[in-house]
Order: C-alpha cells, then structure tokens, then sequence
C-alpha cells in the first residue's frame, strides 16, 4: 500500500502530511498537530498562549475578550436551528467561557454563486434574531462570491469581541487537583442530529440540535458561584477532545465516570447503532465548568435552575498532576484512558 493510499484508508497523526485532509479540522489529533507544527510556531505570542476560547487583551485598564470562528456545516438547515444561529451562538459562546460579556459581531459570508436568495434571507434572519436574543450587535461584516462549483453554497465567518468585569479570571492553567467536572446539559446532541439529518437515518423527529447561547447561564454562573476556574464549550472533537485539551495544558489527571453522563437516549441509540463515542460527538449548547469542590453543589443548583442547564450534573474531577491525561471509570467498573479522535468521526458538523 502506497503512502497516499494509507493515508485515505486510515488518517492516522503520522508525522507528516503533504496536503491537508479532513481530519485536520476535525478537533482531535490532526488539528492539534495542525495548529503545534504550523500555526502556533509562525504566530507566537502571548495572547495566543492562553490556548482558551478566545484571547484576553488589556486595553486602558479593561480586558477584552475577542475571539473569531467560521462555520462550514452540512446540511444548513437541521432540527433546531441553521448556519446563522449557529455561527452568532457559536462566536457567543466563545466569549462567555472566556468569562467576557459579549458585546459585538463582525460577520463574513463566503457564498456560491447560485445559491438560492431565498435561503440567504433566512439564514440572515435567524442571524439577527439570535443576536438580539443573546444581547449582541453586528457591527460590520463582508461578503465575497466565488463561481459556482467553487464552494458549498454558504461559508460564514463571526468574529466577536466581549468585556471581562474585574475579578473574573478564567483559564486552563487555573484547573488544579480537587476540582469537580461539571457538564451544563445533553452531550452529543447537535452532532447526531446533523448527521441524522444529513444521511436520512430516521430518528430527526426525536433529535434536534442543541444550538444556543450560554452567556446568560454563565453569567448567572459566576455571579452565584465565586472562584469558578474554567468554562470551555466542547465543540469539535466533542467532551473527549476539550478534556483532553485542558489536561494537557493544565498538566492534570481529569477522571470521568461513564455513570454520571448526561447522555439522552437517543443519542445512545444513535452511537451503538453507528459505532461512534458520545464523548467525540459535538455540541453547540453546553460548556464543561472546573470548579472547586465545595463549590460544585452550588453550581449544578444554578445551572438546573434555567432551561439550559436543567440537565446538569457533576461527572467526573481533577485527580493529581500528571502528564496531562483523562480516563473514565466505565459502566463495568473498570478504567479506559479517553482519547482523542485521529480522524474524522463526523465531517462538516459545524
């Protein structure tokens, strides 16, 4: 087998690519080395370092948050939202785990030419209706047209920028042995949806994705609960890639136990059925949350008080430093270590 063909066959992180494949923007093991060997080494600062959700940036005595993100997701429309409120909860959410009140949008559409207007207008609708329902405005935006066949209808790109209040001071390097891991809501839920909807499996009516803004459950968060350490939204790659994201940088143990998910039915069905881990799956509407424990009962009673968090629950704490790993005690009783993906589990899923 040539090495072209074991590359298609199966994507492992071998050492060197010489074109990019779809599982370097998958959110595991080929993006890491993706952004290690090529992003990080040209761009090398000390905002980029934070390795958060977005960067902190002093300006005349305030923080600013600012972050950036583009959306690619197949099909555009699904059960519980489009690209548009994708793309504005997307950006908002990146901003809320920075612990940043987010303020402003920028927005860039990358169209095909002969996509539909009438699709266009509704996109853009539900763009500005999920601004105002997260309190943000779009300030400015671009828009580009490339020939037909050049693209995939529509492209967007958000960027957003957002005011951290004093004492707020969120970060992986925060996280330390005797934190409680705490998840917001259903994990998986937006993954299976789009990929329920795209190849027609035939559970849509019982899935939809869970596409929404968290700044408001994430202020009330950290004004009810003091000394929270780190909020992150496990997107790409799913729970099991952000945990991971976050052992490594914080140089922990983080253990989960499988018990403790909140995982919905459904989407257990839809993983056994297909061979996929709920851990690797994406989501657009829940955040993980570090916090000390005597602190950790408090936080699930804020969280379950709204609708966002009403499924929240404790699964799993920080155990000891380490060379920065995550396992989970399974059903059985027995430890796995929770890897991250090499390849691409769900293409185009945001």
């Amino acid at each position: 087998m040539t090495e072209t063909q074991l590359k298609q066959a199966c994507p492992l992180p071998i050492a060197r690519y010489e074109q990019v494949i779809l599982a370097h923007g998958g959110g595991g093991k080929l993006t890491q080395q993706l952004i290690d060997k090529i992003f990080f080494p040209a761009f090398k600062n000390k905002y980029l370092a934070q390795e958060h959700d977005g960067a902190i940036i002093p300006v005349r005595g305030d923080r600013l948050a600012m972050t950036t993100d583009s959306f690619v997701v197949n099909p555009l429309f699904f059960p519980g939202g489009n690209i548009g409120d994708l793309a504005i909860n997307g950006t908002v959410n990146d901003l809320a785990c920075c612990g940043a009140i987010p303020k402003y949008l920028t927005t860039g559409f990358i169209l095909e030419e002969g996509f539909p207007m009438a699709d266009l207008q509704r996109i853009v609708n539900t763009m500005s209706s999920a601004a105002r329902k997260a309190g943000v405005e779009i300030i400015t935006g671009d828009t580009k047209v490339v020939e037909k066949g050049n693209g995939d209808g529509i492209y967007i790109n958000t960027s957003g920028l957002g005011i951290v209040p004093d004492g707020i001071h969120i970060s992986p390097t925060n996280v330390v042995p005797g934190d409680v891991v705490i998840v917001s809501g259903l994990i998986g839920e937006h993954g299976i949806t789009i990929l329920s909807t795209r190849d027609s499996l035939g559970f849509e009516s019982e899935l939809k994705s869970d596409t929404a803004p968290l700044n408001g459950l994430i202020t009330n968060l950290l004004s009810a609960v003091p000394n929270i350490h780190l909020l992150r939204d496990p997107t790409r790659g799913g729970v099991s890639a952000t945990l991971n994201e976050i052992a490594r940088k914080a140089q922990v143990t983080i253990e989960i136990d499988e018990t403790q998910l909140p995982i919905s039915q459904p989407v257990w069905a839809a993983c056994d059925l297909l061979g996929l881990d709920p851990l690797c799956v994406a989501n657009e509407g829940i955040v993980l949350i570090f916090v000390p424990e005597p602190h950790a009962r408090e936080a699930v009673r804020i969280l379950q008080n709204g609708d966002l968090g009403r499924n929240a629950a404790v699964i799993g704490r920080v155990s000891e430093k380490s060379a920065g790993i995550v396992t989970l005690k399974t059903l059985y009783g027995g430890h796995r270590i929770v890897d991250v993906i090499s390849g691409e589990q769900l293409p185009r899923i945001c």
